[in-house]
Protein backbone atom coordinates (compact mmCIF):
# COMPACT_ATOMS: atom_id res chain seq x y z
CA UNK A 1 0.00 0.00 0.00
CA UNK A 2 1.27 3.50 -0.97
CA UNK A 3 1.74 6.32 1.56
CA UNK A 4 -0.79 8.76 1.91
CA UNK A 5 0.13 11.71 0.06
CA UNK A 6 -2.89 14.24 -0.58
CA UNK A 7 -3.13 17.50 -1.11
CA UNK A 8 -3.25 20.58 1.35
CA UNK A 9 -6.63 21.38 1.95
CA UNK A 10 -7.83 24.45 0.22
CA UNK A 11 -4.51 23.85 -2.47
CA UNK A 12 -5.52 26.06 -5.58
CA UNK A 13 -4.54 24.48 -8.34
CA UNK A 14 -2.79 26.81 -9.62
CA UNK A 15 0.18 26.00 -7.54
CA UNK A 16 0.79 22.71 -8.99
CA UNK A 17 3.18 22.37 -11.66
CA UNK A 18 2.41 22.09 -15.24
CA UNK A 19 2.52 18.39 -15.31
CA UNK A 20 0.59 17.92 -12.32
CA UNK A 21 -2.09 20.08 -14.01
CA UNK A 22 -2.49 18.22 -16.77
CA UNK A 23 -3.41 15.42 -14.63
CA UNK A 24 -6.68 14.02 -14.51
CA UNK A 25 -7.57 12.24 -11.39
CA UNK A 26 -9.89 9.60 -10.96
CA UNK A 27 -11.14 7.53 -8.03
CA UNK A 28 -12.11 4.05 -8.09
CA UNK A 29 -14.21 2.97 -5.48
CA UNK A 30 -14.72 -0.65 -4.92
CA UNK A 31 -17.26 -2.88 -3.15
CA UNK A 32 -17.43 -6.34 -1.67
CA UNK A 33 -18.87 -7.81 -5.13
CA UNK A 34 -17.00 -10.65 -6.40
CA UNK A 35 -16.74 -8.83 -9.64
CA UNK A 36 -13.51 -6.88 -7.33
CA UNK A 37 -11.77 -9.54 -9.13
CA UNK A 38 -11.32 -7.75 -11.78
CA UNK A 39 -9.92 -4.73 -9.75
CA UNK A 40 -6.41 -5.01 -10.61
CA UNK A 41 -7.15 -5.19 -14.23
CA UNK A 42 -9.63 -2.06 -14.16
CA UNK A 43 -6.62 -0.19 -12.50
CA UNK A 44 -3.95 -1.56 -15.18
CA UNK A 45 -5.63 -0.45 -17.52
CA UNK A 46 -6.67 3.04 -16.70
CA UNK A 47 -3.30 3.92 -16.13
CA UNK A 48 -2.93 3.18 -19.89
CA UNK A 49 -4.82 6.11 -20.75
CA UNK A 50 -1.90 9.41 -20.76
CA UNK A 51 -2.80 12.21 -18.35
CA UNK A 52 -4.53 9.67 -15.97
CA UNK A 53 -3.44 9.67 -12.03
CA UNK A 54 -5.67 7.06 -10.13
CA UNK A 55 -6.40 6.52 -6.29
CA UNK A 56 -8.65 3.56 -4.69
CA UNK A 57 -11.11 3.25 -1.72
CA UNK A 58 -12.58 0.18 -0.78
CA UNK A 59 -14.48 -1.27 1.75
CA UNK A 60 -12.97 -4.00 3.92
CA UNK A 61 -15.44 -6.82 2.14
CA UNK A 62 -13.93 -5.90 -1.03
CA UNK A 63 -10.80 -6.97 0.09
CA UNK A 64 -11.43 -10.34 0.16
CA UNK A 65 -11.50 -10.80 -3.58
CA UNK A 66 -8.07 -9.05 -4.80
CA UNK A 67 -4.58 -8.96 -3.19
CA UNK A 68 -3.11 -5.79 -1.85
CA UNK A 69 -0.46 -6.14 -3.84
CA UNK A 70 -1.37 -6.01 -7.34
CA UNK A 71 -2.93 -2.53 -7.07
CA UNK A 72 0.03 -0.35 -8.52
CA UNK A 73 -1.90 3.18 -6.76
CA UNK A 74 -2.78 4.65 -3.46
CA UNK A 75 -5.34 2.42 -1.97
CA UNK A 76 -7.43 3.51 1.09
CA UNK A 77 -9.54 2.02 3.85
CA UNK A 78 -10.96 1.80 6.64
CA UNK A 79 -7.92 1.96 9.18
CA UNK A 80 -6.44 4.48 6.77
CA UNK A 81 -8.93 7.10 7.68
CA UNK A 82 -8.83 6.45 11.58
CA UNK A 83 -4.52 6.71 11.03
CA UNK A 84 -4.63 9.60 9.69
CA UNK A 85 -6.86 11.89 11.66
CA UNK A 86 -5.48 12.42 15.17
CA UNK A 87 -6.10 16.16 16.16
CA UNK A 88 -8.33 19.16 15.20
CA UNK A 89 -5.98 20.26 12.73
CA UNK A 90 -5.37 17.08 11.23
CA UNK A 91 -6.87 16.30 7.35
CA UNK A 92 -10.35 14.54 6.85
CA UNK A 93 -9.45 11.33 4.59
CA UNK A 94 -12.58 11.52 3.01
CA UNK A 95 -13.40 15.09 2.57
CA UNK A 96 -9.52 14.86 0.73
CA UNK A 97 -10.44 12.58 -1.52
CA UNK A 98 -13.26 14.02 -2.88
CA UNK A 99 -11.52 17.32 -2.80
CA UNK A 100 -8.44 15.27 -4.34
CA UNK A 101 -11.29 13.88 -7.80
CA UNK A 102 -12.17 14.52 -10.91
CA UNK A 103 -14.20 11.45 -10.95
CA UNK A 104 -15.48 8.54 -9.09
CA UNK A 105 -16.28 5.43 -10.49
CA UNK A 106 -17.49 2.92 -7.95
CA UNK A 107 -17.17 -0.43 -9.91
CA UNK A 108 -18.67 -2.87 -8.62
CA UNK A 109 -21.34 -1.56 -6.25
CA UNK A 110 -22.81 -4.21 -3.99
CA UNK A 111 -26.09 -4.52 -2.94
CA UNK A 112 -25.34 -3.20 0.29
CA UNK A 113 -23.42 -0.47 -0.39
CA UNK A 114 -26.53 0.44 -3.28
CA UNK A 115 -28.83 0.53 -0.01
CA UNK A 116 -26.49 2.40 2.04
CA UNK A 117 -26.03 5.23 -0.40
CA UNK A 118 -29.40 5.44 -1.30
CA UNK A 119 -30.55 5.88 2.33
CA UNK A 120 -27.53 8.58 2.91
CA UNK A 121 -25.81 6.23 5.35
CA UNK A 122 -22.01 6.24 5.41
CA UNK A 123 -20.63 3.87 8.06
CA UNK A 124 -17.10 3.56 6.60
CA UNK A 125 -14.58 5.82 4.15
CA UNK A 126 -16.07 4.68 0.82
CA UNK A 127 -19.47 5.69 1.63
CA UNK A 128 -18.68 9.10 3.04
CA UNK A 129 -16.36 10.28 0.52
CA UNK A 130 -19.98 9.51 -1.79
CA UNK A 131 -21.92 11.56 0.78
CA UNK A 132 -19.10 14.58 0.94
CA UNK A 133 -19.36 13.86 -2.94
CA UNK A 134 -19.07 16.88 -5.15
CA UNK A 135 -21.90 17.31 -7.50
CA UNK A 136 -20.76 19.23 -9.92
CA UNK A 137 -18.57 16.05 -10.69
CA UNK A 138 -19.17 12.80 -12.54
CA UNK A 139 -19.80 10.22 -9.90
CA UNK A 140 -20.44 7.14 -11.99
CA UNK A 141 -21.57 3.25 -10.45
CA UNK A 142 -21.46 0.21 -11.48
CA UNK A 143 -24.57 -2.20 -9.67
CA UNK A 144 -23.31 -5.91 -9.18
CA UNK A 145 -25.05 -8.61 -7.22
CA UNK A 146 -26.98 -11.62 -7.94
CA UNK A 147 -29.70 -11.66 -10.64
CA UNK A 148 -32.37 -12.41 -7.69
CA UNK A 149 -31.54 -9.66 -5.64
CA UNK A 150 -31.15 -7.69 -8.28
CA UNK A 151 -34.53 -8.16 -9.40
CA UNK A 152 -35.42 -7.55 -5.74
CA UNK A 153 -38.05 -4.62 -5.93
CA UNK A 154 -36.33 -1.93 -3.79
CA UNK A 155 -33.29 -2.28 -6.14
CA UNK A 156 -34.98 -0.47 -8.75
CA UNK A 157 -35.88 2.25 -6.65
CA UNK A 158 -31.90 2.47 -4.88
CA UNK A 159 -31.02 2.91 -8.09
CA UNK A 160 -33.26 5.41 -9.62
CA UNK A 161 -32.68 7.34 -5.78
CA UNK A 162 -28.86 7.64 -6.99
CA UNK A 163 -29.77 8.26 -9.95
CA UNK A 164 -31.88 11.70 -8.80
CA UNK A 165 -28.70 12.79 -6.81
CA UNK A 166 -27.13 13.10 -10.12
CA UNK A 167 -24.91 9.77 -10.13
CA UNK A 168 -24.60 8.25 -13.79
CA UNK A 169 -25.46 4.29 -13.74
CA UNK A 170 -23.51 1.61 -15.73
CA UNK A 171 -26.65 -0.68 -16.32
CA UNK A 172 -25.89 -4.87 -15.59
CA UNK A 173 -25.50 -6.78 -18.10
CA UNK A 174 -26.99 -10.33 -18.54
CA UNK A 175 -24.40 -12.71 -18.16
CA UNK A 176 -23.32 -16.08 -16.92
CA UNK A 177 -22.21 -15.44 -13.00
CA UNK A 178 -19.76 -16.59 -10.69
CA UNK A 179 -22.37 -18.18 -8.59
CA UNK A 180 -23.53 -20.61 -12.17
CA UNK A 181 -26.90 -18.51 -12.31
CA UNK A 182 -27.18 -16.68 -15.83
CA UNK A 183 -28.93 -13.54 -15.43
CA UNK A 184 -28.84 -9.60 -14.97
CA UNK A 185 -26.97 -8.67 -12.40
CA UNK A 186 -23.18 -8.76 -13.60
CA UNK A 187 -20.96 -5.20 -13.12
CA UNK A 188 -20.84 -4.18 -17.01
CA UNK A 189 -16.80 -2.86 -16.93
CA UNK A 190 -15.90 -4.40 -19.87
CA UNK A 191 -16.76 -4.19 -24.10
CA UNK A 192 -20.29 -3.77 -23.21
CA UNK A 193 -19.70 -0.13 -21.56
CA UNK A 194 -17.06 0.93 -24.36
CA UNK A 195 -19.57 0.14 -27.18
CA UNK A 196 -22.61 1.01 -25.11
CA UNK A 197 -23.57 3.33 -22.52
CA UNK A 198 -20.55 5.34 -21.83
CA UNK A 199 -18.79 5.82 -18.48
CA UNK A 200 -15.21 6.68 -19.54
CA UNK A 201 -15.94 7.98 -22.79
CA UNK A 202 -16.72 11.19 -21.00
CA UNK A 203 -16.18 14.44 -22.17
CA UNK A 204 -14.61 16.21 -18.49
CA UNK A 205 -13.39 19.53 -17.42
CA UNK A 206 -9.88 19.88 -15.88
CA UNK A 207 -7.42 22.93 -15.33
CA UNK A 208 -9.55 25.32 -17.32
CA UNK A 209 -9.68 23.29 -20.17
CA UNK A 210 -11.51 20.19 -21.92
CA UNK A 211 -9.43 16.68 -21.60
CA UNK A 212 -11.77 13.53 -23.19
CA UNK A 213 -10.44 10.45 -22.33
CA UNK A 214 -12.19 7.12 -23.75
CA UNK A 215 -12.56 3.81 -22.31
CA UNK A 216 -10.73 1.15 -24.75
CA UNK A 217 -12.19 -2.60 -25.33
CA UNK A 218 -10.99 -4.03 -21.84
CA UNK A 219 -11.99 -6.29 -18.96
CA UNK A 220 -14.50 -8.00 -21.02
CA UNK A 221 -13.91 -11.56 -19.09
Amino acid sequence: MEPISLPEPGSPAGNSSSVAQEKFRVLVGVTGSVAALKLPLLVAELLKIPGLEVKVVTTERAKHFYSVQEIPVALYGDEEEWQLWKGRSDPVLHIELRRWADLMVVAPLDANTLAKVANGICDNLLTCVIRAWDLSKPLLFCPAMNTAMWEHPITARQVEQLKAFGYTEIPCVVKKLVCGDEGTGNCCMGREVSEGDEWFCCVCQADGHQNTWACPSWLEE
